[in-house]
């Protein structure tokens, strides 16, 4: 079923898919509605919801009669996307197949896609890691940024969200300032994957080592520091590229990315995983959606890596099932 409604999230121009039963009644009785279990919500450039087509138009339509937030269960998700909305919809997927291999139900969430923050997210990614530009952004563009982000927060709260999650690394830049204030629970993808790596229980490659994890990601990711951390936090020494690596590979990845250059990509980014792996370290987090999917899922490198997503939406599931049975 959500695959169906993420499908069609890419195709309708005016994004308000409700998932399970809820609103396909043929007449609704206001008197005896009730809000839907999940709801994706996307707004349009100007912040508004956009007006097309009447099966979406009805959907906007019949949420106006209800008096409250629109989801009331206390294990509701809020999820705040970010750099694309590609990235969003694979978190959601993730949600969906690992509640399955928990054999749990789905919780219900809402969330909320701003094409607007997607288009200042990617350009602040691509102003650090590129080779063409390495202008840093000003102060301004970074206060913007997190006012548009702590506004979607707001709005997940109001909404019924219990926990809200940032399925983005780079939007974890301003994690603090977005929550501050903020009524409900959240959840914090280093800290996630930090705490995942902790309990597995790893031990050093080389003896007398401490346990090295690596982490690549884009310069802008690296600089705000917050998995160094998140990790230091929970005892890992943490490597990362250096200048050579990062100038000659990492940044030169994504610039083949962004000219379509697939090969060239996967090139670049299999020299800079072997570069951190023969420092000694136990996994490497590959933390860029960008450099998520360049590689094949079958390629051996990939098996010493580590998606942060992944941990995040464990952690999610885990809270959820727990609410869950707390509030019955």
């Amino acid at each position: 079923m959500l695959d169906r409604s993420l499908q069609m999230s890419l195709n309708c121009p005016s994004y308000l898919l409700v998932r399970q039963r809820t609103l396909c009644y043929k007449r609704l009785n206001p008197v005896r509605a009730m809000p839907p279990s999940s709801v994706i919500l996307h707004i349009d450039e100007s912040g508004k919801f956009p007006e097309s087509r009447k099966t979406c138009n009805s959907l906007i339509a019949s949420l106006s009669i209800y008096d409250g937030p629109l989801l009331s269960a206390p294990n509701t998700v809020g999820i705040l996307g970010g750099l694309s909305v590609d990235s969003t919809l694979n978190f959601l997927r993730k949600l969906v197949h690992l509640s399955k291999e928990n054999e749990a139900k789905c919780m219900p969430f809402v969330v909320c896609s701003d094409p607007v923050l997607n288009r200042e997210l990617s350009s602040l990614e691509r102003s650090s890691s590129s080779l063409c530009s390495r202008n840093e952004p000003s102060q301004s563009d970074h206060t913007r940024i997190v006012e548009n982000l702590r506004s979607k927060r707001v709005f997940l709260e109001k909404s019924g969200a219990h926990c809200i999650v940032m399925p983005c690394h780079i939007s974890h830049s301003w994690h603090d300032e977005v929550f501050k204030g903020c009524s409900v629970h959240s959840l914090h993808m280093a800290e996630c994957v930090a705490r995942e790596l902790k309990e597995a229980g790893l031990k050093p490659l080389e003896a007398g080592s401490p346990l090295r994890i690596g982490v690549l990601a884009t310069d802008a990711t690296l600089k705000a520091g917050f998995y160094q951390e998140k990790l230091q936090i929970e005892g890992f020494e943490v490597v990362m590229p250096d200048k050579a690596t990062m100038e000659h590979a990492v940044i030169p990845a994504i610039d083949a990315l962004n000219r379509k250059d697939m090969e060239g990509a996967r090139n670049l980014l299999r020299i800079a995983l072997q570069v951190l792996l023969v420092r000694a370290v136990n996994t490497v987090i590959i933390a860029s959606d960008d450099m998520r999917d360049v590689l094949p899922r079958d390629d051996p490198l990939l098996k010493k890596c580590i998606d942060p997503m992944d941990a995040l939406a464990r952690s999610t599931i885990k809270w959820a099932q727990q609410a869950a049975e707390e509030g019955t």
